[in-house]
């Protein structure tokens, strides 16, 4: 049984987490089990998530396949996004100057900030009153 390799990436932003699978192959995208542009139905959602494969011209090279949960839409494309560039360094490690200096291997930090209790929000206070 020839079993193709497969590359794996763990990608993340905010609370979405992405599990990317890139094989070699004709360029086709399934994100769980939907097709890229069924998943993501804005461009702008699109563009983000492929920006590492733009980036590095390897768009019709590698089959991706991706599993991804949590968080809304823009959160999961930007988790794609970070997945998919973690895998690509997996196959080929001459890649990681060009993914770099474009920004795709950090992960983004910026997470919803925790309530506090005595406010009704993370920073907003109750209102004041002297009297």
């Amino acid at each position: 049984m020839a079993q193709t390799q497969e590359h794996l990436g763990t990608g993340r932003r905010k609370t979405a987490v992405a599990r990317v699978r890139i094989a070699p192959g004709a360029g086709k995208v399934t994100v769980n089990g939907r097709a890229l542009e069924n998943y993501f139905l804005t461009e702008s959602q699109r563009l983000l998530a492929m920006q590492a494969l733009a980036v590095t011209e390897s768009a019709s090279k590698y089959n991706i396949r991706v599993n991804v949960s949590g968080g809304g839409p823009n959160g999961q494309a930007g988790a794609v996004r970070h997945g998919i560039a973690r895998a690509l360094l997996q196959v080929d490690a001459a890649l990681r100057p060009t993914l770099k200096s474009n920004g795709l291997l950090t992960r983004d930090p910026r997470m919803k900030e925790r309530k506090k209790y005595g406010q009704p929000g993370a920073r907003k206070r109750f209102q004041f009153s002297k009297r």
